[in-house]
């Protein structure tokens, strides 16, 4: 299949290119599973904006957020990727309710909500679904435009690159080879613009907020087509997911309880009833999420407690119902009242900071492949992400992306001549029994990360997980091209080299800075003030 851009992901960085992109060309759309199971569809909390003034918080500006992401960051941020992508945040929600969006008001204003490490309330949202809100309201859209084909259950395998072909003038996209889930054929998609919007890989953990969709698989195609990838060690762990001590599931423990509860007065507090984020950060329960998590860890492992207590039982009755109605109803289904009772919380994997290496526009190393989103890494986040900065990237570095292909590969100039792709070529189907080592693969790989690259690390347990990982490594290449591929083996595929390049960042950073917190270097050290970057040779 052809098309003038094909994207993958379809999330809000993947879904707002595509509308937008859909008046200069044909789109095709890719995605793994249903369109809606992103990280995006998850979000709770909302979307950060400085909005014009009298819309605006009284006192909040733009050079207030900016310093407040650079503050998050602990010092690696690109401060200008950070200023132009801050600056767009009105015209962003602007958009996204031309779209549809139904952001919360209290009367004609903005009912604008405030989280962990914002100096202001800026936070715009949509009760605590704020992400399905976007994510329905902009699939939607997209669905109407006769430019874009959406292609649920398309699992993209790999991408094709000038260079893989043998071409040495110069290595640029082709397009991607694409596995249809539900024939089991892997068919050729051509297209000279190719975006990356596929998310993070919160699924490399045991314990995660994140869809089982998130498995690294934008990071991992682009790192074996060449592009570089930084700041991998920086995986942004939430503070708060709900701990159900009477279930033994991932699922149950996981379950995110938004950092706007924080925002709108909930007191993280011991199994003794102790208020204990003060001992870490003046800022107590709104401190950044690096601060929050590691305290928390550091008071589980004290005190020997299953987890700590996020409570609201001081709010009005009621009010969680109102403000919060999924958490509310989602806990109550748990068996809990929040309103009755302090809610048990552990941290999470939550955010990958790093990823493919691009610049404020989405461009990355090789022509005509574009990142934006999740998957890639601007400098907006440094070591840390600023709570709720994650879903006004993605649809300002759309904006961006779109405008920078246009000016780069604009459809008046002819497209230089590619070679032909061949077709793919298949394994043997894997036997029933082997099956077992694919799903025994996946979670060792997830309870190492968790147990040995997880809030507080070691170089010793880092030591641990590399070497394990090299023998993962060789069995899942080994499964992988000596059988037909399905989602499973693709998935673990792409988990394993994620782990890697998590890993691989993290010895190589010699300190502990933002969410990177190592006991052999418990200190920033100045020196090591510039990105993790890892290239293939």
């Amino acid at each position: 299949m052809n098309s003038d851009f094909l994207v993958i992901g379809s999330g809000i960085a993947g879904l707002s290119f595509a509308i937008r992109a859909a008046e200069h060309g044909t789109v095709i759309v890719l995605t793994k599973g249903k369109a809606l199971e992103s990280n995006t569809t998850w979000a709770q909390g909302g979307i950060s904006a400085v909005l014009p003034e009298g819309l605006r918080e009284d006192g909040d500006t733009i050079a207030s957020h900016v310093e407040d992401t650079l503050d998050a960051g602990a010092g690696l941020c690109d401060e200008q990727a950070v200023q132009t992508i801050v600056e767009e945040g009105a015209a962003t929600i602007e958009e996204l309710i031309s779209c549809g969006v139904d952001f919360d008001k209290n009367g004609a204003d903005f009912s604008l909500g405030k989280e962990g490490g914002h100096s202001h309330r800026r936070i715009l949202h949509s009760k605590d679904t704020t992400g399905r809100e976007i994510a329905e309201s902009l699939l939607e859209t997209a669905r109407k435009h006769p430019n874009i084909t959406l292609l649920e259950e398309h699992f993209a395998v790999d991408l094709i690159t000038s260079g893989k072909l043998g071409m040495v003038s110069e290595d640029r996209i082709l397009g991607a080879y694409v596995l249809d889930e539900s024939t089991g054929d892997v068919n050729i998609f051509r297209s000279d613009r190719v975006v990356l919007a596929t998310g993070g890989c919160g699924k490399v953990y045991l314990y995660t907020t994140n869809p089982d969709s998130a498995t690294g698989d934008g990071l991992a195609m682009a790192w074996r087509a060449g592009a570089r990838i930084s700041n991998m060690e920086f995986v942004q762990f939430h503070p708060t997911c709900f701990f159900n001590p009477a279930a033994t599931g991932a699922k149950a423990r996981s379950f995110l309880v938004s950092e706007a509860v924080r925002g709108e007065g909930g007191i993280l507090r011991d199994a003794e009833g102790r208020e204990f984020m003060e001992k870490y950060d003046p800022r107590k329960s709104l401190a950044p999420r690096d601060i929050v998590a590691r305290a928390i860890d550091h008071e589980i492992k004290k005190t020997g407690a299953q987890c700590v207590y996020l409570d609201v039982t001081h709010k009005p009755k009621g009010f969680m119902k109102e403000r919060f109605p999924h958490i509310h109803k989602t806990l109550l289904e748990f068996g809990h009242d929040c309103e009755k009772a302090p809610i048990p919380v552990v941290p999470a994997a939550h955010y990958q900071c790093g990823g493919v290496v691009t610049d404020v526009n989405g461009k990355t190393d090789i022509r005509g492949l574009f990142a934006i989103g999740e998957v890639a890494c601007t400098g907006l986040h440094g070591a840390n992400r600023l709570a709720s900065n994650s879903l006004l990237e993605g649809h300002v570095m759309a904006r961006l992306a779109l405008q920078e292909i246009l000016r780069q590969y604009p459809f008046s100039k002819p497209t230089p001549d590619a070679p032909e792709v061949p077709a793919w070529e298949h394994g043997d189907t894997a036997p029933p029994d082997e099956m077992v080592v694919i799903y025994h693969n996946w979670d060792e790989i997830r309870r190492l990360m968790w147990d040995y690259v997880s809030i507080v690390r070691t170089t010793n347990r880092l030591e641990r997980a590399a070497h394990r990982l090299i023998n993962l490594r060789k069995e899942v290449r080994s499964f992988y091209w000596g059988h037909r591929i399905t989602s499973d083996i693709l998935e673990l595929r792409n988990l394993v080299a994620t782990a890697t390049l998590v890993v691989d960042c993290a010895m190589r950073r010699k300190e502990s800075r933002g969410i990177h917190y190592t006991l052999d270097y418990p200190e920033k050290d100045p020196k090591a003030c510039v990105p993790t970057t890892l290239r293939r040779f």
